[in-house]
């Protein structure tokens, strides 16, 4: 086995394993500890459970890409709050209530285009100033969930439409229109990552900037084009829960950046970049969902599902790391 290639089976195959223990360990355990009369592994369950995936999992995709180019992006979980403010309030505008049903569409795209110009920020920032990508989303994680404190105050913003409810909660093929969203956004990244250039140089810029600056790629608005999507996608994962939901708290949205980032790293992308997968990523999400489905199924709280996958993804980063050291020791011999 040539070196490297048991780090990058158990970061991208494991994943899979861990989501079969799951589905074991919890359907055993719910016969004897379940809080619920149904079945852990009851079909409309399980379905409920990718819907519910969908949130995050929009917006890991995203972040696979920004980790994979050796980035990350704190700011997600305050962009998505800002981008549903934008979606609800502006549906009650004097013209866009005027145009009922026909403002939809207009609303989504000043939502979507909410959290591409917020990425741009980012992207602009990271290129321009050559500041690390950790301090300047930091620092606009707190200035965007400013501009939602000072958009609507401590308020809600809310907006229920029927039509939009209709779309959120249709079925086709038994699967929500949130998990198909989900699907296709996997889909999509996926050919990027694995069937254009621009995905190559996000390889190749997160295992080695220098050489791919020396390579002639333009690293700057390389990394600027993803700082836009993921805001692209944390608004696109907004629209697609606020549709249903109708109602964004000033708060919503919080902690997503870590949840995100937690299920990105369980799918083996590597906090140091140059490596990762989209598919681990959506194994990734599921597992965390599961984890999170799987303990209130036996009674566990809030406080026991967080201490879990905390000490999980420590787990995961420690054995990654030793797996790398064994990895170059190989090198060198």
């Amino acid at each position: 086995m040539k070196p490297g290639t048991l780090s990058t089976f158990l970061a991208r195959g494991a994943i899979w394993g861990f989501i079969v223990l799951e589905l074991i360990f919890f359907s055993i355990a719910g016969q004897f500890f379940s809080v619920s009369d149904n079945a852990f592994l009851d079909p409309a369950n399980m379905l409920l459970l990718l819907k519910q995936s969908a949130p995050i999992g929009i917006i890991a995709m995203g972040m696979t890409i920004i980790m994979i180019n050796g980035n990350i992006d704190l700011s997600v979980g305050a962009t998505f709050a800002l981008a549903a403010v934008v979606l609800l309030d502006s549906m009650t505008w004097p013209f866009m209530a005027a145009m009922g049903d026909w403002a939809i569409p207009l609303a989504w795209t000043f939502a979507l285009l909410t959290g591409a110009v917020l990425g741009a920020i980012n992207g602009l920032i990271v290129w321009k100033t050559g500041v690390d990508a950790f301090i300047v989303t930091l620092g606009s994680m707190l200035g965007f969930r400013g501009l939602v404190f000072m958009y609507n105050g401590e308020q809600p913003t809310s907006h229920l439409n029927w039509t939009l409810v209709d779309f959120a909660e249709a079925q086709f093929l038994g699967l929500h229109t949130a998990t198909w969203f989900l699907l296709g956004v996997t889909a999509v990244i996926w050919v990027v990552m694995h069937r254009t250039i621009h995905g190559r140089n996000a390889y190749a810029i997160g295992d080695n900037r220098e050489a791919a600056i020396n390579a002639g790629i333009r690293v700057g608005p390389h990394m600027m084009r993803n700082f836009v999507l993921i805001g692209f996608l944390a608004a696109l994962s907004a629209v697609v829960f606020y549709s249903e939901s109708g109602s964004v708290n000033p708060n919503d949205g919080q902690l997503y950046e870590l949840w995100v980032i937690t299920a990105v790293v369980l799918g083996g992308t590597k906090l140091t970049g140059g490596s990762g997968s989209v598919i681990s990523t959506l194994g990734g999400v599921i597992a965390i969902q599961l984890l999170r489905k799987g303990l209130g199924h036996i009674g566990a709280d809030t406080e026991t599902v967080n201490l879990v996958i905390g000490l999980i993804l420590i787990a995961v980063l420690f054995l990654d790391r030793q797996l790398n050291v064994k990895g170059k020791e190989a090198l060198r011999t």
